[in-house]
């Protein structure tokens, strides 16, 4: 499974990559690479955890595995803004541009957190 989808997104990379330019094309390449893998990984590893103990393991596998998915989703995010304020800052010297790119990314990643826990658990009181 992980290498049937680990492949299927390569090759929409390389679609991605053919359309759009290669610089599209290989922000697309992260994604078998990581995401693929890791999520068949995760399920398989809770799975085995509860099965080890005498438990179905399936449904928590599943969950774990749609968290880490959540968690990518929202990072990515914190990706795409770092992304456009270095393809927009790139008139400042290197050095700066990257380390207030990187500072972007950080508080829309902390953001992302706040307003997740704010949709899941509501405001504290």
């Amino acid at each position: 499974m992980r290498f049937a989808l680990g492949g299927l997104a390569t090759v929409v990379a390389g679609l991605v990559a053919d359309g759009a330019g290669p610089e599209a094309g290989g922000l697309m390449l992260a994604f078998p690479a990581i995401f693929c893998a890791s999520a068949t990984l995760i399920e398989k590893h809770e799975r085995e955890r509860k099965e080890k103990n005498g438990l179905r393991g399936q449904r928590r596998g599943k969950a774990a595995a749609a968290l880490d998915a959540a968690g990518a989703g929202w990072g990515s995010l914190g990706l795409a803004c770092f992304a456009l304020f270095i393809w927009h800052g790139r008139a400042l010297q290197p050095a700066l541009c990257l380390a207030a790119g990187s500072l972007v990314w950080f508080a829309v990643a902390v953001l992302m957190w706040r307003l997740r826990r704010e949709l899941r658990f509501g405001s504290p009181s």
